[in-house]
């Protein structure tokens, strides 16, 4: 059974990647304005190119933080009802939580491994 203090450590963590989530989302759009300037600026069609697959990359990286976020607040409504009613959490509720986590981890990598790709590049670009 799940008490309300381990419901409540759920709940944390749900908030604290929600947070995360929002900073990453507001992280993307200073990005892609970025990537506007870096567009007008230049008429190299590598570099262009270049700047595109980024842009797809922010946008699946967007994608992902909104399917992120749906998955915590689906999750987030299931824990309120427990914790309303005092029951039984089902034996896969822990172990959904467990995936969460484990998506959370992933992205944050992805995540930063793009952002040091596309400063990497910028720095490129910026001393050519």
């Amino acid at each position: 059974m799940k008490s309300t203090q381990d419901i409540a450590q759920l709940h944390f963590e749900h908030q604290v990647w929600g947070k995360e989530l929002a900073f990453f989302a507001d992280e993307l759009k200073s990005y892609e304005n970025r990537l506007e300037e870096l567009v007008t600026a230049s008429s190299d069609h590598d570099m262009l190119a270049r700047l595109e697959q980024f842009q797809n990359q922010f946008i699946r990286q967007k994608e992902v933080i909104d399917q992120l976020d749906r998955d915590i607040r689906v999750h987030e409504q299931h824990l309120a009802k427990l914790a309303q009613k005092d029951m039984e959490a089902a034996p896969s509720d822990s172990g959904l939580h467990d995936h969460m986590r484990e998506d959370m981890n992933q992205f944050r990598k992805i995540y930063g491994d793009l952002k040091t790709e596309f400063f990497q590049f910028m720095g490129t670009w910026m001393n050519q």
